[in-house]
């Protein structure tokens, strides 16, 4: 038996909250200017906002509006908050390595050559067969938990919350890796100071923690429902902690359950490879679980700053795949584009709508193309099968 845990959080932690201004500045700018170069940093303390980074568009963006609809939509007044703004255009360097990548200046004219990889570094996928989603599922639980809270704010079912919250669920798996037991559930959620703590708790427990484990694991006995084990927690937001852009990294991806390159994602378009590598590795992980190659996958997608094509590719079953990885790896370079244009166009990267995968992880949502496995699941397999008869026929 062994254990594994995951956090999430509200909209209005002020992390969190950041990269929803972020993702929500970049869509304004991509609504009017598709090709915009934006790579947004926000930092939120007190009653201050501060927006910095790089921004090449044909458009003047609207910073402040955008901060003043991101606060609103996490439950903040925006009239609260002190709204700064520095922002300087995109390096020329890194903008003619990104227009023109190292391929298309040696003469290399083949599809989506002419884009090179907007910064250097590994970007990860990862995907599991434990939970529908393809996602480890105490993250899933966590994501889940954060997401009705926020409902429930909203939608008053739960009186005297406020935006602030995160949530942790430790689940215990058998020896197979089947989950079989939520072992513990903690709930931090910011309240009105006349709020009674004991009806908080059997709020929380009845109408948000019950129904959201209940369809993966009932909640036994033995199960520790924690709700705001530190007492009062009547200040929340910026006012209590400072907030700044991807600071979330593992709640954004695998929890912590699957492997991250370092990079963030909100903020930043599709010319960076944090976000459209990444975006494609989840896919390539996803297929090879959805196609039934393995149980779990991960895979590691490296770049030169200005090259098109990656620098290494790897895929790695953890030993739960039907055939060797480098079968894999072999079948999905065919099947799948690796190189920054060509992700953009797959995915559709171009378009604006970033901003509702800002909360709640970036993964294991219905409708979006990084997600669309199925699409790809019948290529991979035939293209995996051609490869084994090959490798079968040289042995």
């Amino acid at each position: 038996m062994f254990i594994k845990t995951a956090e999430a959080v509200c909209v209005g932690h002020p992390d969190k909250l950041c990269d929803l201004i972020a993702d929500t500045i970049l869509d304004d700018i991509l609504y009017d200017d598709p090709s915009a170069r934006v790579a947004v940093e926000v930092m939120a303390a007190g009653r201050r906002i501060i927006v910095t980074g790089e921004i090449t568009s044909k458009v003047r963006p609207r910073i402040r509006e955008s901060v003043r609809n991101a606060l609103i939509t996490a439950g903040y007044s925006p009239w609260r908050f002190l709204v700064f703004v520095w922002t300087r255009r995109q390096s020329p360097d890194i903008n003619a390595g990104v227009s023109k990548s190292l391929e298309a200046r040696f003469g290399d004219d083949t599809d989506f050559a002419l884009q090179g990889a907007g910064d250097q570094g590994t970007v990860y996928g990862y995907a599991t067969a434990e939970t529908l989603q393809r996602l480890p599922l105490p993250l899933v639980l966590s994501h889940e938990i954060c997401g009705r809270l926020d409902d429930a704010r909203k939608q008053g079912t739960i009186t005297g919350i406020k935006s602030d919250g995160k949530a942790q669920v430790t689940v215990r798996y058998d020896q197979s890796g089947r989950p079989v037991e939520v072992e513990t559930v903690v709930v931090s959620i910011q309240h009105d100071p006349k709020k009674d703590l004991d009806e908080l708790d059997a709020e929380v427990k009845s109408l948000i923690v019950a129904p959201v484990c209940k369809p993966y694991l009932p909640i036994g006995a033995d199960t520790e429902i924690l709700i705001n084990p530190s007492g009062m927690f009547t200040v929340g937001g910026p006012k209590a902690d400072t907030g700044l852009t991807g600071r979330k990294l593992m709640v954004d991806t695998y929890g912590g359950l699957g492997p991250h390159g370092g990079g963030a994602f909100s903020g930043k378009d599709a010319s960076k490879v944090d976000r459209s590598g990444a975006y494609m590795a989840r896919l390539i992980a996803k297929t090879i679980v959805d196609a039934r190659l393995a149980r779990e996958c991960q895979v590691a997608i490296s770049y030169a700053i200005g090259k098109a094509d990656p620098v290494a590719f790897t895929i790695d079953t953890l030993g739960t795949g039907e055939h060797c990885d480098e079968i894999l790896t072999q079948a999905a370079s065919e099947v799948f584009t690796l190189r920054p244009g060509g992700i953009i166009d797959a995915l559709g990267l171009r378009a604006p709508g970033y901003t509702r995968y800002s909360t709640y992880g970036h993964f294991g949502h219905v409708g979006v193309r990084w997600e669309n496995s199925f699409a790809y699941v019948d290529a991979l397999r035939k293209a995996v099968t051609s490869h084994a008869h090959e490798i079968n026929a040289h042995q």
